[in-house]
């Protein structure tokens, strides 16, 4: 790490643009303070954010690193920290944080936090980051820091664990997860990244399907009595069976699932889990739709229905049941409308209101090669 002028540190938060972007910018406003506190000496930071798509068009971790050392050495950081949504491998595991010492230089993989509790973790995170290279270790010779104790990393944001290093890296610090604990955490980290609420707004096509579909079938009687002779099983069963079948035919109508083009058991995995976190993300999507249509239903039938019209064509007195049981049948029809009425959307749309920005370079660039 060079040394600062008149005890200024200047901290570079480099960061892909999207969610990694926002994430930067709302550090920047408080990790000053909170890195002045435990640094000692009186030293102060001043922390800037620039926004890079520094992993674009690769995975490879050798290559971003590269263009991290490559962008910093261009500029008049004292120290480097870049943040990117995409997962990032390191000899088949997971990637947390690599630290490079010598060059003053860290890079966040994010989805590795996990999706719970998800700013306060990469707050940390950063904050330790920043602190170990800013740490005399970092230009002095004391023994390399892959061979000390566990650091916070290790402690705060368990599973985590220190990663093997190979011979030729310039890191020499690094904290990876693995393990079942490790997985799972990943991958709510991915899901979380590409922000799954976006969904809703961005099925605007479908959506519109799914509110007529329901509207018309609040007011069929046929539906009424459908409703009425329904056990609870049998709607949760209607409720399951709408809500898989529109995930599946968003994931299959808009070229979702992911193939691997390499039978290597590493690209295999890293497979599994970019489709269990398109699943989860439309999972949550479209049950956040459900969610919605079942308010609405449940408002359009308060509003449109006639207790003595209802009770004449179906023998039973219109009370608040018979509102929420009619309410949540529609929904599971009005959702299989909106699974037909998906089919209106563009494939790009769809992968945009799925999709991080990041993954979406991703899997733009697998199609082409």
């Amino acid at each position: 790490m060079r040394e600062s002028s008149q005890g200024v540190t200047v901290v570079a938060l480099l960061a892909d643009p999207d969610a990694p972007t926002e994430i930067a910018r709302h550090m920047a406003r408080v990790l000053p303070a909170r890195l002045a506190d435990p640094s000692g000496q009186g030293r102060r930071f001043d922390v800037e954010v620039v926004s890079e798509p520094f992993t674009a068009g690769t995975e490879d971790l050798s290559t971003v690193t590269r263009r991290i050392r490559d962008r910093a050495r261009a500029e008049s950081w004292d120290i480097v920290v870049a943040l990117t949504d995409l997962p990032l491998h390191a000899h088949g595991r997971k990637l947390v944080v690599d630290l490079s010492h010598a060059h003053g230089v860290a890079l966040l993989s994010l989805p590795s936090l996990g999706g719970l509790c998800f700013f306060r973790r990469a707050l940390r995170a950063v904050e330790e980051a920043v602190l170990s290279l800013a740490s005399p270790r970092a230009a002095g010779n004391e023994e390399p820091a892959q061979r000390q104790a566990p650091g916070p990393f290790a402690r705060r944001l368990a599973p985590v664990h220190p990663g093997p290093i190979g011979e030729g890296e310039t890191a020499d610090l690094r904290y990876v997860v693995s393990g079942p604990r490790g997985y799972l955490r990943v991958l709510s980290g991915m899901v979380r990244a590409n922000q799954p609420w976006r969904l809703v707004p961005g099925l605007s096509k479908a959506l519109a399907a799914a509110l007529a579909t329901g509207a018309v079938a609040t007011v069929n009687s046929t539906v009424w009595s459908l409703s009425e002779a329904l056990s609870t099983p049998r709607l949760v069963i209607a409720m399951v069976g709408s809500v898989a079948l529109m995930i599946g035919w968003l994931i299959v109508d808009a070229h979702l699932w992911h193939r691997s083009t390499d039978a290597s058991p590493e690209e295999r995995k890293r497979t599994a889990l970019y489709n269990a976190s398109t699943v989860m993300t439309v999972g949550i999507g479209v049950v956040m739709c459900y969610a919605g249509l079942l308010v609405i239903n449940l408002v359009w039938a308060l509003f449109i229905l006639n207790d003595k019209v209802f009770a004449s064509m179906t023998r039973t007195p219109l009370h608040g049941a018979e509102y929420w049981t009619l309410s949540w049948f529609v929904a599971s029809i009005a959702t299989v409308g909106g699974a037909l009425g998906s089919g209106l959307e563009s494939d790009e749309a769809i992968r945009a209101a799925a999709y991080s920005k990041r993954e979406q370079e991703r899997r733009r660039m697998l199609e082409d090669d």
